[in-house]
This record gives structure tokens, C-alpha cells and sequence, in this order.
């Protein structure tokens, strides 16, 4: 069945890029739930072409493709429902967190990994949706970018571009808005004071100043960053 296994090739290289490269949500998912969906659509889409050719070869072949597919079925179902712990057990047997992940270490503090353009990317929840930023001490207040703002909770129609500030792609003019919850890992601060530049300015939410002064403090030690939270963070 080449049309079916190539479908399902075709969803894994879906999963692959939405997984390395996707940094926003894709529809209503966060990008790597997303990436999984993709990923697990096309195992069975390989998985059923096997079948129908097992079937087509003899029934016996069928079978035993059946009972080979419904294996690996439910190992990748027992291995999604684990896959909080198992990560975590990664993390600690590596010694390092992947890229682009950001994880709560076992004693409250936030952590994530250096990317290979030397930058850290953080996952976060801006009024309880998912997004990511780049950690940017540079930067005064939190900055989101306009791409952003309908899908975080804002009305594009409503902004007011009315705040000069300097990019790197030079001067432009971004709105004030308050983010009323923005959690990053354990850490949650209320009602920070934030900007949304306009479209085309940015290439990614920065994690700036107004939510960094919040936390207990924050570090960079060797390829990781560290936050820490206050007791009573927001």
C-alpha cells in the first residue's frame, strides 16, 4: 500500500518538523502535543498499510501483522501516558534538559537548556495559553509579538501602538497591555506589565525585565538558565 505508508512518512516528517522547529501552537495544541498527534497519526497509517498487506500476501500474515501492530499500539499508548515521568528520568540520566524544553527541577527552580544559536527558549502560558519566549534581560518588559496577540488573549483591534522602542531591525512602535497571568514552569506573576509590537518587528516573544524582576532570582550556569520564584510570586 504505497499510497497509505506514504501518507504516513508523510505525517512523521510533519512530526519531525513541528517538533524542532514550530514555536507556536498549532490550532488549539501546543506544538510538541501537536508533533506527537502527527507522529502517532502516521505510525498507524505504516501500521495499517503492513495489515493490508499481510492480508493480501495470506490471512495468517495478517494476523500476525495485527498482533504486531496492536503491540506497538499500545506500547506507544503506555508510553504517552508516562511520558511526564519518563522525560523527567531522561533529563536526569543525560544530565542535560533538551533543547528547547524547560523543566521544574526537584527543588522548585525552573530550568531550560542554551539553544545552538546561544539563546534560551522558554515555555511558558500567557493567560493560560501556551506560547514560548527568549530570554532577554535587554529588554525592559515582557514583548509579545502582534502574530501572537489574538491567540493569547488580546483584541488586535483594541491595541494602541503608541510606545517607541529600539529592535534589532531599528526604531517601530508597540502597545502597553497588561498579561494577567504569565507562568513559566512553577512560576506565575500577575499582572505584568507587557508590550505587543507590531507585526513584522519581532521573530519571538521576549521574556524581558517586568517579569524577571518578579522572581527571586535568576541565573546562567554554564548552557542552563535557572529561575527561581518568590514564595509569593505576582
Amino acid at each position: 500500500m504505497p499510497g497509505i505508508r506514504g501518507a504516513g512518512l508523510l505525517l512523521l516528517i510533519g512530526a519531525l518538523l513541528a517538533g524542532l522547529f514550530a514555536e507556536d501552537p498549532v490550532g488549539p495544541l501546543p506544538a510538541l502535543e501537536a508533533a506527537g498527534l502527527l507522529g502517532f497519526g502516521g505510525v498507524c497509517l505504516i501500521m495499517a498499510a503492513g495489515i493490508v498487506e499481510g492480508f493480501v500476501r495470506h490471512w495468517t500474515y495478517g494476523i500476525q501483522a495485527v498482533a504486531a501492530s496492536g503491540g506497538i499500539l499500545i506500547a506507544l499508548l503506555v508510553t504517552y501516558a508516562s511520558r511526564d515521568e519518563l522525560q523527567a528520568v531522561l533529563d536526569r540520566a543525560i544530565g542535560d534538559i533538551a533543547v528547547g524544553r524547560t523543566v521544574v527541577a526537584p527543588g522548585g527552580e525552573v530550568v531550560a537548556a542554551r539553544r545552538m544559536d546561544g539563546s534560551f527558549l522558554v515555555q511558558a502560558k500567557v493567560n493560560g495559553r501556551e506560547t514560548r519566549f527568549i530570554f532577554d534581560t535587554g529588554a525592559s518588559t515582557v514583548v509579545l509579538r502582534a502574530e501572537n496577540a489574538a491567540a493569547l488573549g488580546f483584541n488586535p483591534e483594541t491595541l494602541t501602538y503608541s510606545v517607541p522602542v529600539s529592535t534589532a531591525n531599528g526604531a517601530a512602535l508597540a502597545a502597553p497591555v497588561v498579561i494577567e497571568s504569565l507562568t513559566v514552569g512553577s512560576i506565575t506573576a500577575r499582572n505584568v506589565r507587557a508590550l505587543i509590537a507590531r507585526a513584522d518587528v519581532l521573530h519571538a516573544n521576549l521574556l524581558g525585565m517586568s517579569f524577571l524582576e518578579r522572581l527571586e532570582s535568576y541565573e546562567v550556569r554554564g548552557n542552563r538558565l535557572i529561575l527561581r520564584g518568590k514564595d509569593s510570586a505576582g
